[in-house]
């Protein structure tokens, strides 16, 4: 997603003098860190350690990727010790104390390692011509962001956060000390760090791997003082948009507080891969729901009886041909969402109408979030007509239509998609510091998680 355009002058500090590549000025400030890579020869390949970020690690990947390689990221962003001789399933303390023992020992075992001199890494994803989506080419810079409340306008969030998955993250960080994947952040910059990049892209790569979804990945380090100091003076221009990680940064800004008493904080910083969309675009996708306790029979009951301007439609299948219906539907200006019980029907769901509206969704927002598919969903359709408590029990997010669609089949419950927001809604809204519904929106591609880590022991 993109930020404003550069040249905006935000107002928040930078880090301090001593940063490597440090200008004194408002903006972004991205300090090189000694990364923590694995060692080739301790493991059986770099992408049978990777990840996907831990948000979208389903139970059945995680069990891929854990058998993958003893040594796998997964083990350290989800980690999941042995039952005790009781079988009692571990707390949260002892899994985050579990986290720490293990990123110990695989530092003490050499399997991990510190590089030998501070970096901004710069990070390649090229995914295959065949991919789903298609061939894309992402570039960006993983370094160590000075943390900031979206008061200061520097880092600008775009959704809601959970108390929850924060407090699990809190607690993660916390005990092993260490950032263990990259936020992805987005802003556009005047060329300085672009031009830092493709520099970086002519020389050797500190690594390349493909993961078995076919996308490449590609790392190199930026150590030179005067290529570091173009970097920062043309972050320091711009602000950065959230596309994915909010929760972490939150995580970030609450650690942060914890630590306020050090005078130099490595907790002032957290790891991030920033892109500047207007080289390379992210993708949008929609975040799916799906209703576990809700059966579609339930579901389509409750909108019969209602006499709010809801209109249903059933839908021929298959699934490609219910979303077109419903992109279909967007395009003509309708809040539109489809329905299924993953059992191959399908139904087109629009409306409501204004008075509906009006009662229902909140009036000290913008119009344009007022009638937001997300917003409509949570404010009418969970809360007015269907009841569905906004937990974790109740409701489940998935990140395609097909993991939806099965997710619904196997709960019994109902499917509800969606189509994606454009990226112009969602900075449009940021920049005027309103936040979508949470778990609105999918950026990608996301960066692997494992391929450099940050452990705040090194500074």
């Amino acid at each position: 997603m993109s930020a404003p355009s550069a040249g905006h002058e935000a107002t928040a500090s930078t880090g301090g003098p001593g940063d490597p590549g440090h200008v004194a000025t408002a903006g972004l400030s991205l300090s090189p860190f000694r990364g923590l890579r694995y060692v080739r020869e301790r493991v059986g390949g770099l992408s049978a350690v990777t990840s996907p970020p831990y948000d979208v690690v389903d139970p059945h990947s995680r069990l891929s990727l854990e058998t993958a390689d003893p040594h796998n990221v997964v083990r350290l962003i989800l980690p999941r010790p042995e039952p005790d001789d009781t079988g009692e399933r571990p707390d949260r303390d002892t899994r985050y104390r579990h986290a720490a023992r293990l990123l110990d020992s695989w530092l003490r075992d050499g399997v991990l390692a510190p590089d030998p001199t501070p970096a901004l890494y710069v990070y390649e994803q090229r995914t295959a011509p065949d991919s789903p989506s298609g061939e894309l080419l992402q570039r960006g810079l993983i370094g160590a962001l000075a943390v900031s409340g979206s008061e200061t306008g520097v880092v600008l969030p775009h959704e809601d956060v959970m108390p929850r998955p924060v407090a699990d993250r809190v607690g993660l960080m916390r005990t092993t000390r260490a950032n263990l994947e990259p936020l992805l952040l987005t802003y556009r910059g005047k060329g300085g760090a672009a031009a830092v990049i493709e520099r970086a892209v002519a020389g050797e790569p500190l690594l390349t791997t493909t993961t078995s979804d076919g996308t490449r990945h590609r790392l190199w380090a930026v150590t030179e003082p005067a290529e570091l100091a173009e970097v920062s003076r043309d972050l320091a221009t711009c602000r950065a948009l959230i596309a994915d990680g909010h929760h972490r940064w939150e995580m970030y800004l609450r650690l942060q507080r914890e630590h306020r008493h050090l005078p130099f904080s490595p907790w002032d910083r957290g790891m991030v891969l920033l892109v500047d969309t207007a080289r390379y675009p992210l993708r949008v996708r929609a975040i799916h729901r799906v209703l576990y306790r809700l059966p579609i029979e339930d579901a389509l009951a409750a909108l019969k009886s209602e006499q709010d301007g809801w209109r249903l439609l059933r839908l021929d299948g298959p699934l490609s041909a219910a979303l077109d219906t419903m992109a279909r539907a967007k395009e003509a200006g309708q809040n539109a969402f489809v329905l299924t019980g993953g059992t191959g029907e399908y139904h087109l769901l629009t409306g409501p109408d204004q008075a509906l509206l009006d009662s229902s969704v909140r009036r000290d927002r913008p119009e344009e979030w007022r009638h937001l598919d997300a917003t409509v969903l949570h404010a009418t359709l969970l809360e007015h007509v269907w009841r569905v408590p906004d937990s974790a029990e109740e409701i489940g997010y998935l990140h395609t239509a097909e993991a939806a669609e099965r997710e619904a089949a196997q709960s019994g419950g109902t499917a509800v998609l969606l189509h994606p927001v454009a990226e112009r809604v969602v900075r449009r809204l940021a920049e005027q510091g309103v936040t979508m519904p949470r778990k609105s929106t999918s950026f990608g591609p996301k960066p692997a998680t494992g391929l450099v880590l940050r452990s705040l022991e090194l500074g």
